[in-house]
């Protein structure tokens, strides 16, 4: 099994859900389970972000894959899940990025300059080219909260209509409360305990 998951805007692999599920894949090797677990620190440029996924995973070919996405993350497992053709789980995905990073990048101009990102106009257009319409809703898992504080959830719920979904009546935008979903997200991708 191979396992891909990839962080949001102004994230990492370092983030609580990343390290949350990197911990789960270890107990399941631990337990026997061959996991091929890649967990990149993905560039500001979303063209070069995908090409950085897209040439690591290319030897993947022909092996059962899933793949976890958070925000930003979300809207770029959807790339990859329609080009490889398997399942994603979406953690309060982007649906629009392009337009709700401008907006952020207008709201916060006063991010001290050692946590910004240095997010250029292309950058745009990059996110534009990177959107894909759904062939198989049924192959992701969508969870979204109603309390996210950053992205509206109804965006979500409408765009992947026909997936599975589990809307959160609470919780936040970093799903804080993430390791209550946990099972149900490594079931779905075939990797239940």
């Amino acid at each position: 099994m191979k396992l891909l998951y990839l962080h949001g805007f102004r994230s990492s692999p370092q983030s609580v859900k990343a390290q949350k599920c990197d911990a789960r894949v270890q107990q399941l090797r631990k337990q026997g389970d061959r996991i091929e677990w890649y967990c990149p620190q993905l560039p500001p440029s979303p063209k070069a972000a995908m090409e950085m996924v897209m040439e690591h995973i290319e030897s993947w070919q022909g092996h059962q894959m899933g793949i976890i996405g958070s925000s930003l993350g979300g809207f770029y497992a959807t790339y990859v899940a329609e080009h490889k053709r398997c399942g994603a789980v979406l953690l309060n995905p982007a649906v629009n990025p392009a337009r709700d990073i401008e907006k952020f990048m207008q709201e916060h101009n006063d991010i001290p300059p050692e946590e910004q990102i240095y997010f250029q106009p292309q950058y745009i257009e990059e996110l534009h080219a990177l959107q894909v319409t759904l062939t198989m809703p049924e192959r992701y898992f969508l969870i979204a909260a109603k309390g996210d504080d950053v992205l509206d959830y109804k965006e979500a719920v409408k765009h992947y209509k026909g997936s599975e979904q589990l809307v959160l009546e609470g919780s936040d935008h970093q799903l804080t409360d993430f390791d209550q979903y946990m099972d149900d997200v490594f079931d779905f991708i075939g990797l239940g305990t």
